[in-house]
């Protein structure tokens, strides 16, 4: 039976091995401590950016579902007896439609070229609470009127307005003049604006006003809220009823993005990358494995008169066995802190390179540990049994 005192010694002669030594531990553990660290560095990566990523699509809004109208020769988009009808289905809570356009713009006696101009709605705003920074936002008698009011962010108001309040100022937009009624804010959550707006800034207008802008009579564009998101595939059945019958039968007129399979899609392909990333990253670990088990054989090759002895002297195999186990746990054990630490450390480094949160793994840190811990026990058993197994006359013999 092996006693606590017995473990104790074991553990305190496997560390004295392992110091004495050092250059070839230090070799050993390299391998571990590189797996170690590409597992959790890897794996902690990957999880920041998926966070950060879905959190961007998120603000595209869950339970929402995004149209685009191509239309007819005929009929070229949506008019609003079309979308009384989309706003009429059953568990649809809201219709926001938009009007993309690029326009010059003229304030403050500067001209400025090809600036995004975003025609939106008042529940486009209602959908996103932290838009606008300072001033107002769209309202429904806004909406209705085509009122000339309009909301910049905080790059057009650098080029237009460097050093002067905008708002209450006027902004010229395709010739038409504007007031500034409020400024969004700078932590602007609305990814696909963000992408379509560069470096060029951003001007919002209630849509019927852009719509004036360019001559537009239908709307190509819009996004449709979901009430209840279990019941999406109804709801998207029913629009697309609604679209078809807009378009006198002709279901190729439109097309309707679910932003929640696209973040489903999205989640299955990251935990797919990860667990890819885990497996890859694995191999190294059983490579140190592989390290330690060889490590583990010179070891007993060069103890063979030690072993003879302590047989001879009334050590039983099994501790024997114990003690080889011990250090080989230990070594890989000391790998796979050090890896830890070294995983994190890049981690963090490179979630600040890159501008995402640094976000703590357990299950990378569980996985590149436990991995490494249990790494050392299976490759360190075959040594640590032959060593074991050895007859202590024929290893007294090697005296």
């Amino acid at each position: 039976m092996i006693r606590w005192g017995m473990i104790r010694e074991s553990v305190s002669m496997s560390i004295g091995n392992i110091f004495a030594n050092r250059m070839r531990s230090f070799l050993t553990v390299l391998g571990i401590v590189i797996g170690v660290t590409a597992i959790i560095a890897l794996i902690t990566i990957v999880e920041g950016v998926t966070y950060e990523v879905n959190a961007q699509f998120e603000s595209l809004g869950a339970g929402k579902l995004n149209v685009t109208v191509t239309g007819t020769a005929l009929k070229r988009g949506l008019n609003e007896g079309d979308m009384e009808a989309i706003r009429a289905l059953d568990d649809v809570s809201g219709v926001s439609p938009s009007v993309s356009l690029t326009k010059t713009v003229l304030a403050n006696g500067r001209w400025e070229e090809d600036i995004p101009i975003d025609g939106q709605d008042e529940l486009y705003f209602r959908k996103s609470p932290k838009l606008v920074g300072r001033g107002r936002e769209l309202n429904r008698l806004d909406i209705e009127s085509a009122s000339r009011v309009c909301l910049i962010d905080e790059v057009l108001m650098k080029k237009l307005f460097f050093g002067v309040d905008p708002l209450g100022r006027q902004v010229c937009v395709g010739g038409r003049w504007f007031t500034v009624v409020g400024m969004l804010s700078s932590d602007d959550a609305d990814v696909m604006a963000q992408m379509s707006m560069g470096e060029d800034g951003r001007l919002i207008v209630p849509y019927t006003a852009a719509m004036q802008l360019d001559g537009l009579r239908g709307i190509t564009s819009l996004a449709v809220y979901m009430g209840d998101t279990a019941k999406s595939e109804r709801i998207i059945a029913h629009l697309k009823q609604a679209l078809t019958s807009a378009f006198n039968g002709k279901d190729d007129t439109y097309r309707v993005i679910n932003m929640q399979s696209l973040l489903d899609t999205m989640s299955t392909m990251t935990g797919m990358m990860t667990g890819l990333l885990a497996g890859i990253a694995s191999i190294a670990l059983l490579v140190g494995g592989i390290g330690i088990m060889n490590m583990m054989l010179v070891s007993v090759t060069e103890r063979t008169a030690e072993i003879g002895l302590r047989k001879a002297l009334g050590a039983q195999p099994g501790q024997i066995q114990l003690q080889f186990l011990i250090e080989s746990f230990l070594l890989s054990t000391m790998g796979g802190l050090i890896g830890m630490g070294l995983g994190l450390a890049i981690s963090f480094l490179f979630s600040l390179a890159i501008d995402t949160p640094f976000r703590l793994s357990p299950f990378a840190v569980l996985l590149g540990v436990g991995f490494s811990a249990t790494v050392g026990v299976v490759f360190g058993w075959t040594p640590a049994r032959k060593a074991s197994n050895l007859n202590p006359i024929d290893a007294l013999r090697s005296v």
